[in-house]
């Protein structure tokens, strides 16, 4: 492989050896409407990436986790499983489908509750206090940046801060 050509990693995209930010943003929405400007213009927009930086991990913590609360909605969970797996158990049933399918969709709602509320019971009876709350995993960056291949840097700057280039034509 020639040391000029472009890397390109295990997810397939090619990464350019030499970047220039054009602009940064505090919000992705942004830096996703600078990009959508340039390819309304026609620009080149597979030389451009949008870079987070800045990232952290936020747990917003949502509410006290219970005993009855961990094995409600563990039995919500298993409900919907029981529901699901009677439904396509019922669609063997070649003499009334769709009777079979209600009814093992019921029966398969009410064990997958029962058992759905055992397993979250028994789980947070197993953490032993240590994590009575639920809450909501994020990423959230600081800002984000929009990059181009270094060759097409100025061109996209022109683009994007004049508003020159080809009109848009709508029919993308």
């Amino acid at each position: 492989m020639s040391p000029t050509r472009p890397v390109t990693p295990a997810n397939g995209l090619t990464r350019s050896r030499s970047r220039r930010t054009i602009e940064s943003f505090e919000h992705y929405a942004e830096a996703e409407a600078a990009v959508d400007r340039l390819s309304d213009r026609k620009f080149p927009v597979e030389h451009v990436a949008i870079v987070a930086h800045d990232l952290r991990f936020v747990e917003r913590v949502t509410g006290r986790l219970g005993v009855g609360k961990a094995a409600l909605a563990s039995a919500g969970t298993g409900a919907l499983l029981g529901a699901v797996l009677g439904s396509f158990f019922g669609l063997f049933n070649w003499v009334d489908p769709v009777i079979s399918i209600l009814t093992l969709a019921v029966y398969g709602a009410a064990l997958g509750a029962i058992v759905g509320a055992i397993v979250g019971l028994v789980g947070h009876l197993a953490t032993r206090g240590r994590r009575d709350f639920s809450s909501v995993s994020a990423m959230e960056a600081g800002g984000y940046e929009v990059v181009v291949d270094a060759e097409l840097a100025d061109e996209a700057l022109r683009v994007l801060n004049r508003g020159d280039g080809p009109a848009p034509t709508g029919n993308d």
